[in-house]
């Protein structure tokens, strides 16, 4: 790895730690999607620490899916959501959207405009077919994307390919993202493997 990429990585975990302890600074008008083992953020996660597909548990009001994450694609993505999840960031917070082809939720402020715009786009060839699990980010930059809202289609939404970041797919449970509506909570979230 090299030394930017481990200063990249640190600027993340450490950006975490503070927004986590001041809240507040986190509530900035981002996180629009326009349709067209445990890991702390106190340790010193980097992306070169994950190996394989770490799958994650959402549980929600509506039921509990499971999510397999692509770090091999998405690293700073992965690493980003994976402390967030296992310090319960989304715990109690909603789906605020849902619609006929996405459900998006983990939003701070509740309708959209919560989190900040300082996670990097990873794009990749992989397609948002049904099942894919995305970042939300608002129409500008295309290169910063929300460091909290995550989103997942519910249908095959291709005009998302390599303009946002996809980082992992829901491998069971789809029945549950289906039932899912608006204000639906998110219960816990379970790191499974990492």
């Amino acid at each position: 790895m090299t030394r930017k990429k481990w200063i990249a990585a640190g600027v993340i975990i450490v950006g975490l730690i503070l927004i986590l302890r001041h809240p507040s600074s986190q509530l900035t008008n981002t996180g629009t999607l326009i349709e067209g083992d445990h890991i702390s953020l106190t340790s010193t996660v980097s992306p070169s620490q994950l190996s394989g597909r770490p799958q994650v548990e959402i549980n929600t009001s509506k039921g509990k899916f499971v999510i397999e994450l692509r770090p091999d694609i998405a690293p700073k993505t992965v690493v980003n959501f994976l402390s967030k999840w296992s310090n319960s960031y989304c715990k109690g917070l909603t789906f605020h959207r849902v619609e006929d082809w996405v459900v998006q939720g983990c939003d701070p402020a509740g309708n959209g405009t919560g989190g900040s715009l300082n996670l990097p786009t990873e794009t990749s060839g992989e397609l948002f077919t049904q099942g894919a699990v995305g970042v939300a980010r608002q129409a500008t930059p295309k290169e910063k994307s929300n460091d909290s809202q995550f989103f997942i289609v519910k249908k095959d939404s291709l005009f998302l390919n390599s303009e946002y970041t996809y980082f992992g797919r829901v491998i069971s449970g789809m029945d549950v993202v289906n039932r899912l509506a608006a204000g639906d909570n998110i219960i816990s979230t379970d790191i499974l493997t990492k």
